[in-house]
């Protein structure tokens, strides 16, 4: 949509200016006086000025202006300003200007919205609607010409919080990216040369773990799940550690499941169960994301490890199967029940990676888990497990801050007796498909440690959109990004 965004230091006289209106108000006294010619207080009177979220309408006059609707006062936040940043950007896209002035302080006053907030909701809008993947294009498609876009704003608090969320979308952008790579190009080798990449440019630690390491490490999970594909499966782990960190502090662990394609293997996916499931890997890809905003922007004053379990779920006669056993480094055993139950295998390994190895203050997983989640919240919701209630609150602060909205679904000792096995310790899926996301999570729960504070996200509701929303147009989301951004900022 556009070839770069940036946020210039000062605003020019030339720029196209962006001031707002309530629904149903006329522009406050600050906003008019941007205007002496009286065409903005002219323009709001129009029919089609109904200060709707992101309606635009355009101000006549010496000075360029754009009025946009911001919705009814009573409802307005900063997380507003996203989709309406978003329906702006559409606007100069197509008017091809390179350059706007955001002037919303006075409604900002009027509602009580923090400006930086603000400012953040409003660079995430128009950095996540600018993101482009046109690199699989091919002779068939004509080449679009893109300009520049600089951001300004008089306001100086609301300008430094735009550029923190461009960067953010820069970070958010980069997962989508990689989740609508194709399984032929993204393969495991792929993502973890990305993650190399990645970590030089921004100053992580990279450790990859394949072949023999994996089998040094007891990391089954990810043997068995990938031996069927050509596309050895490995382990990456990214580490960010701050310049001048407090000493003795325990690193927060975040761990992506990464599978580059899930066939279903032996218990192979029918009709069109396999279309889309290149995005199988997007918890992964969130983490990759999560650790470039956390390295690049974020900087919080605390370690952060990544662990991404990367595998290909595919079909060969050196498959796993259904009655196959497992054991675990932690000395849990499972009895697989279905191969396409195979996300829970490999986070299982980082998951005891992570409690035995890492000493965690907390950890958190991301993971395109169940298709029974979708069934439950749509795609409306990510669902959430998290028994502490200590973390849950900074997961439901960081998410309502970026509106990457959580909802907590149970877990009961009842969902964990659900997959006792007849034969091993556990089963990998209860074929009575009850609570089919709380076994996914009941799963999990066997390979953290008491005592360590760990939330579940299964985010195979919100990763992608199947059409334009908001910020976004169909594909993936970058969900999770910008909430792991914001936990750790607030850590």
């Amino acid at each position: 949509m556009f070839e770069s965004v940036s946020v210039s230091p000062r605003p020019s006289n030339r720029d196209l200016v962006l001031v707002g209106h309530f629904q149903g108000e006329a522009p406050d006294k600050r906003t008019r006086s941007l205007d002496a010619s009286g065409e903005l207080a002219r323009a709001a009177k129009r029919a089609d000025a109904t200060g709707e979220p992101g309606r635009l309408v355009e101000v006549p006059g010496a000075r360029k202006m754009l009025l946009v609707g911001l919705g009814k006062r009573e409802s307005f936040n900063a997380g507003s300003l996203r989709t309406i940043a978003a329906a702006v950007a559409r606007r100069l896209a197509t008017t091809k200007d390179e350059s706007l002035t955001v002037e919303l302080a006075g409604p900002l006053v009027e509602a009580k919205v923090n400006a930086g907030a603000a400012g953040v909701a409003f660079g995430e809008g128009v950095g996540l609607v600018g993101w482009v993947c046109d690199q699989f294009r091919g002779s068939a498609t004509p080449k679009k010409t893109r300009a520049p876009l600089a951001l300004s704003s008089g306001d100086g608090p609301f300008r430094s919080g735009m550029a923190r969320g461009l960067a953010l979308a820069v970070s958010a952008n980069l997962t989508r990216t990689l989740s609508e790579t194709p399984p032929n190009i993204a393969t495991p080798d792929y993502m973890a040369a990305q993650c190399e990449k990645m970590a030089k440019k921004a100053g992580l630690k990279c450790r990859v773990i394949r072949g023999a390491g994996l089998a040094k490490e007891r990391l089954i999970g990810l043997i068995n799940v990938g031996q069927a594909s050509e596309n050895k499966p490995c382990m990456v782990r990214l580490e960010y550690t701050p310049k001048k960190g407090r000493k003795g502090v325990k690193p927060v662990v975040i761990i992506g499941k990464t599978m580059t394609y899930d066939s279903g293997g032996l218990s192979l996916k029918i009709n069109n169960g396999m279309r889309g499931m290149k995005r199988d890997k997007d918890g992964g890809c969130a983490v990759i994301g999560a650790m470039h905003a956390i390295a690049t922007e974020i900087k919080p004053d605390r370690p952060v490890v990544a662990l991404l379990a990367i595998a290909e779920n595919s079909v060969s006669d050196n498959a796993y199967r259904p009655d196959d056993i497992i054991t675990y480094r932690n000395g849990v055993t499972v009895e697989v029940t279905n191969t396409d139950a195979e996300g829970r295998l490999v986070l299982a390994d980082a998951l005891c990676w992570a409690c035995e190895l890492e000493n965690p203050e907390f950890i958190i997983d991301l993971a395109t888990l169940t298709g029974g989640v979708v069934t439950a919240l749509g795609s409306t919701y990510c669902g959430m497990f998290c028994d502490d209630d200590g973390l849950r609150e900074q997961v439901e602060t960081a998410a309502a801050a970026c509106d990457e909205r959580v909802w907590r679904l149970p877990h009961h000792q009842e969902y964990n007796d659900m997959m006792k096995s007849t034969v091993a310790d556990i089963v990998n899926s209860n074929p009575n498909r009850k609570a089919h996301p709380i076994q996914g999570a009941a799963f999990l729960s066997f390979f953290v440690k008491k005592g360590i504070p760990w939330c579940h996200l299964d985010i195979a509701g919100v990763h992608a959109v199947e059409g334009t929303t908001g910020p976004f147009q169909e594909g993936p989301t970058g969900w999770g990004v910008r909430l792991l951004a914001n936990l750790l900022s607030a850590k």
